[in-house]
């Protein structure tokens, strides 16, 4: 295994992610006190407004990985450095990082980036270009990890869009817990759609 991928694993199984700083670029590993979740039982909210539109876009799994991890970078202040979207790409490269795509047409609409380590799915970033793409992605994501036997699903940070969803937050204790037991588990597929 590449040493950059097992570096970046490494610090992945501790609980911990990388973020660029905005203004210098320089990478560094961050944890937080709380963790988000995405739940992938019954707690799992999919707004009615939204049933009606999942059917509007084509689901599909690593066909624009680079355009996804570029997407999620198109900020006015971005923590996905040139260098962190290289890490990225050796992730990718390794079979651990993922894009699960949102696409209207021939065009890619929205995604969400995250990694697979054993049955944990730790969600890096979403972005869309269409309304409704990175919500559609993300509830067509809960269900792929629900049908492989998923035990996680880390979105870091709560914020009110994840909220709408069922998100919630335990401790960092608790997170690093339930990190330990699904990192250990048999690495689930994901480039399977269904």
């Amino acid at each position: 295994m590449d040493r950059d991928v097992a570096w970046l694993l490494a610090g992945y199984r501790r609980g911990y992610f990388l973020m660029a700083d905005d203004r210098t670029g320089a990478l560094g590993w961050y944890r937080s006190r709380e963790r988000a979740l995405i739940p992938l039982d019954e707690r799992f909210h999919c707004p009615r407004s939204l049933k009606r539109k999942l059917r509007r876009f084509q689901v599909r799994v690593n066909q624009d990985f680079a355009g996804v991890v570029a997407g999620c970078a198109d900020r006015p202040q971005t923590w996905i450095s040139d260098e962190l979207q290289s890490l990225y790409w050796q992730l990718h490269q390794a079979g651990y990082a993922h894009s699960w795509e949102t696409w209207d047409g021939d065009t890619l609409a929205g995604g969400v980036l995250g990694i697979v380590i054993g049955a944990a799915f730790i969600g890096e970033s979403m972005f869309h270009r269409v309304t409704d793409a990175s919500k559609v992605a993300l509830v067509t994501l809960v269900e792929h990890l629900r049908r492989h036997n998923f035990w996680l699903f880390d979105a870091q940070l709560m914020n009110p869009h994840l909220a709408r969803f069922g998100a919630y937050v335990i401790s960092d204790r608790e997170y690093s817990n339930l990190l330990a037991q699904a990192v250990q588990q048999p690495q689930r597929p994901f480039d399977q759609l269904w």
